[in-house]
């Protein structure tokens, strides 16, 4: 008889793998923190839309937003520099990705959850507002994990090249009532507040909106 004992304590292994290894940080995140913060920003953005007459599956939205990077337990945090290097590395990597979780559902999880749970792990960044809404959502929590260390006056130039990625990603999303909001509303609060590179950040976040 199989249980969830592995998938559970899946959970705790998310809990010790950090984000953006390699890279000097002042603060560390967890992939585990990173997906409870995306669960809550996923649902911040999700109102949004809902309020602006959207309809949302919010068993979607939230299956897909606490689930987005429980696979990471299997092949870790790897760098978006190297894992968008190519196509065919980009590939590879999702192949991998996708058999070890195979086999993980097929080893793992009972019969009777494994439809559900095959579901859940599955790539979640689709055409779908639920999977928009998560694409941008990630983009978020990265932009403030760059703009933190930014704030905190870390020399690094990756951090930079990593907010301006993120912003860059969030404005192809920008039909969606949720990422006007977040552009107009949100975004601003953020520049106001005060660290020493704000100029710099500020001309590059108005150059990204302008284009």
């Amino acid at each position: 008889m199989m249980g969830m004992h592995e998938y559970i304590q899946g959970l705790t292994n998310l809990e010790t793998l950090n984000r953006a290894p390699g890279f000097f940080k002042y603060q560390e995140h967890t992939v585990a923190a990173h997906s409870f913060k995306v669960a809550e920003i996923a649902q911040l953005l999700g109102d949004i839309e809902e309020e602006r007459g959207q309809s949302v599956n919010w068993q979607r939205l939230y299956e897909k937003a606490l689930n987005h990077d429980y696979t990471e337990r299997f092949i870790g945090d790897i760098k978006t520099p190297v894992k968008y290097a190519t196509h065919e590395l980009r590939k590879q990597l999702a192949g991998v990705e996708a058999t070890m979780t195979q086999n993980f559902i097929d080893n793992e999880i009972p019969e009777f959850l494994q439809k559900r749970y095959a579901r859940r792990l599955s790539e979640g960044k689709d055409d779908t507002l639920e999977g928009q809404i998560l694409s941008v959502s990630d983009k978020i929590d990265l932009l403030y994990e760059s703009f933190g260390e930014i704030q905190k006056g870390n020399p690094q130039t990756v951090y930079l090249d990593i907010f301006r990625e993120s912003i860059t990603t969030i404005i192809r999303f920008k039909e969606l009532n949720s990422v006007q909001y977040f552009l107009s509303d949100i975004l601003p609060d953020l520049l106001n507040e005060e660290f020493t590179d704000k100029q710099r950040l500020v001309a590059i976040t108005q150059e990204l909106l302008k284009d």
